[in-house]
């Protein structure tokens, strides 16, 4: 297996920082190759701007036509290619980062923003002329882990907790990002309680991250519906006969 193991926490001393080492010995010690990525401590810029492109726009600055020109004509900045080439390499993307304000920080929100470009991530068409997403797309093959840790409890992102069901916060990640590239998304890894766990604690999850790693290559993916599988119309609603009378994001798996 080759991993690229995607880090997003300023301080390296961390919880998040022991587990990101932890787990890469892990990777070596069962065999696996993987490549690391810490985007704080590679400086990582995480706005996209004209300078990503090359060549500057004839005229206002059109995002997506822009990363798909600059990416066919080998423009993009360096670092954006440099991630793209580990990318390639990889055949499983470990995504690694605090949950802060429900989501990932905004170093690795750049990082989706400025990597998976028009082209290479999304915006790519089968045979058929169809667009290539969920369960299809530029990155089709891949399999992602979210590796996360959060302040409060795990109740309270329990299906009835306050915070949200921890799969439905995440869901912009899981299945708007992973899933709409082609990758497979496999069910996230959650430390609760961070800033309160004693040594027993930290021993107990970094031993249960080892475990998800010896399991990872052969771990099922959350179950998501494939966009051309049939079970979207025209209008990519889902048709009435799958999941009926139910609605909210769980109808997507």
């Amino acid at each position: 297996m080759k991993v690229l193991w995607i880090f997003a926490h300023p301080e390296q001393r961390s919880l998040n920082g022991s587990l990101m080492r932890d787990g890469l010995r892990t990777l070596e010690a069962l065999g696996h190759e993987h490549r690391v990525s810490d985007l704080y401590a590679m400086g990582w810029k995480a706005t996209v701007d004209a300078g990503d492109f090359g060549d500057p726009p004839r005229e206002r600055l059109f995002v997506g036509a822009e990363q798909e020109r600059a990416h066919a004509s080998g423009t993009l900045s360096a670092d954006i290619v440099g991630e793209q080439g580990k990318i390639a390499w990889a055949d499983t993307l470990v995504f690694h980062f605090p949950l802060w304000w429900f989501g990932p920080p905004a170093i690795l929100k750049g990082w989706f923003d400025r990597v998976l470009v028009q082209g290479f991530g999304f915006g790519v068409a089968g045979l058929d002329g169809r667009a290539l997403r969920y369960g299809d797309g530029g990155l089709a093959g891949k399999r992602a882990l979210i590796v996360t840790s959060v302040g409060a409890r795990e109740s309270g992102f329990g299906p009835r907790g306050i915070h949200g069901h921890l799969e439905e916060v995440l869901f912009p990640l899981l299945h708007g990002t992973f899933w709409y590239t082609g990758m497979a998304a496999l069910p996230p890894f959650v430390v609760y309680g961070a800033d309160r766990l004693t040594a027993a604690d930290r021993a107990r999850d970094a031993a249960a991250l080892r475990e998800r790693l010896r399991t990872l290559p052969t771990e099922r993916p959350l179950p998501f519906r494939h966009e051309n599988a049939g079970a979207y119309d025209e209008d990519l609603v889902l048709r009435p006969e799958f999941a009926p009378g139910r609605s909210g994001v769980g109808v997507h798996r």
